[in-house]
């Protein structure tokens, strides 16, 4: 019979978000795909250093047993396969030798591999191929490569954090705030209180990741929080939808515009998701970040 992917959780990375290779994506930006090879392959027996996305995928993956796999993990990369090769090796070295797909497509776009794979979040460090996932309907983040290393205080929980507006959510009210002001938004939130927003790019894999807790008797668990601006009253909608969605996240900060780092800090998630570049940077400081580019907040994507 042939295999298929269709009843587990679908996470396609990019050889950046997964592996540090800044030094040797110096000489590919630089235009030396050549040299970049020439590196890999000289490397090809050290195991790459963990990029940002590596505790996320390391716990997902935890998920699984002999029994039953519940988690893809899938590397899509503009890499050469030859370098390719490096990879495996290094998630082999790292305990990950359950990754074994991947997609290397020596320097061209690779998201339009993410419909054969039903993927249910992309991870990259290419913004372009971000965005392209994005418009194609899949949740897709840009990580932040400077993000500092996920806590390992919480080894069996899989802590993820996400910005509401713009990520689970629509960017309906964030473009009242946008032209009209903050009075204007509350008023907006307070009259549709209990009239659900529509779903995000986010909405999918929040609702995966949901399945994948209630398929799972396991001793990993999934802790998830909701870290956004909004304040009360514009608190509830948010709640509302939620529940409408038959969803719980388990943490909710609502900050009214303070600085998102500090308190990401104290939860600790393996990731955070957010629209707006300077809430990355913030959050990026304490934490591994990826950038959203939807909504109005990202009008060039």
């Amino acid at each position: 019979m042939a295999q298929t992917l269709d009843d587990k959780l679908v996470v396609a990375i990019s050889s950046r978000a997964l592996f540090d290779f800044e030094e040797e994506n110096r000489l590919f930006d630089q235009g030396d795909a050549r040299a970049y090879m020439q590196l890999q392959l000289e490397r090809l027996d050290a195991p790459a250093a963990p990029g940002v996305a590596f505790s996320l995928v390391r716990k997902l993956l935890a998920f699984n047993t002999p029994d039953q796999q519940r988690v893809e993990v899938v590397v899509l990369s503009r890499n050469d396969p030859t370098s390719g090769m490096r990879v495996f090796r290094s998630a082999r070295a790292h305990g990950l030798a359950s990754v074994q797909r991947g997609v290397f497509t020596q320097g061209t776009a690779p998201f339009r591999y993410l419909r054969p794979l039903g993927a249910h979040l992309f991870l990259s460090a290419n913004g372009a191929d971000v965005a392209q996932a994005l418009a194609m309907g899949y949740p897709a983040a840009q990580v932040a490569t400077q993000s500092a290393q996920a806590s390992a205080a919480h080894p069996h929980e899989v802590r993820i954090a996400f910005d509401g507006d713009a990520v689970l959510f629509s960017d309906e009210a964030e473009r009242v705030f946008q032209s009209a002001g903050l009075d204007a938004f509350q008023a907006h939130e307070q009259e549709k209180a209990h009239l659900p927003l529509p779903p995000g790019p986010f909405k999918p894999f929040l609702s995966a990741l949901h399945r994948l807790q209630r398929s799972s008797p396991g001793e990993m668990r999934i802790r998830t929080a909701l870290v956004t601006a909004r304040s009360a009253p514009a608190h509830e909608r948010a709640i509302q939808t939620l529940m409408s969605w038959n969803i719980a996240v388990d943490e909710a900060m609502f900050l009214g515009g303070l600085p998102k780092g500090e308190f990401l800090r104290e939860f600790e998630p393996d990731f955070f998701f957010d629209d707006q570049t300077g809430h990355v940077r913030s959050a990026a400081q304490h934490v591994p970040a990826g950038h959203v580019s939807s909504g109005i907040t990202n009008p060039t994507v």
